[in-house]
């Protein structure tokens, strides 16, 4: 594990076992990789409630909530979406925050979206922050940078 990560990492340990804050997880791009990283260090169970992997659309549907309408009009790949997952699984868990990605990390272009463009939102007590990255790498690096990305923006959020 890199440096950078890990003390991104320990950071948010600190902050939300100190506080007796909780968090949840919904990932689509980043397959599962945001909720492995918080579960890397010992004493993730004292805040993280849970981790959803929604890839598919009927996933983002049936298990997130995500409405026909926003994945219709705006894609998977979206703002909205990204938005509306944040949202979706802070409120099914009833966790003070939560992270969701939504991306495309390659090779292929979906939806019209080029590689390496991702979502990342985080949802505060019906406060939902939100940023998009533009990735580089390859497919590998990309699932990387997007689960360091979304950790980084959680602190941000919390320090803001």
């Amino acid at each position: 594990m890199q440096r950078e990560i890990f003390d991104i990492i320990y950071k948010i340990h600190g902050i939300f076992r100190n506080m007796s804050l909780t968090l949840s997880v919904a990932e689509s791009c980043t397959g599962g990789l945001i909720s492995h990283y918080l579960t890397n260090f010992p004493g993730a169970s004292k805040f993280f409630h849970s981790g959803v992997v929604a890839y598919s659309i009927e996933a983002k549907k049936s298990i997130l909530g995500i409405s026909s309408e926003t994945i219709s009009k705006h894609g998977i790949i979206s703002m909205e979406t990204v938005s509306e997952m944040a949202e979706k699984v802070r409120q099914l868990t009833e966790s003070d925050y939560s992270i969701a990605t939504t991306g495309n990390l390659g090779p292929d272009i979906l939806e019209n979206k080029e590689r390496g463009l991702v979502y990342i939102a985080v949802s505060r007590k019906g406060e939902i922050f939100t940023k998009e990255i533009r990735l580089t790498g390859d497919r590998g690096e990309n699932k990387e940078a997007a689960a360091n990305s979304a950790l980084s923006f959680l602190v941000e959020v919390m320090d803001a």
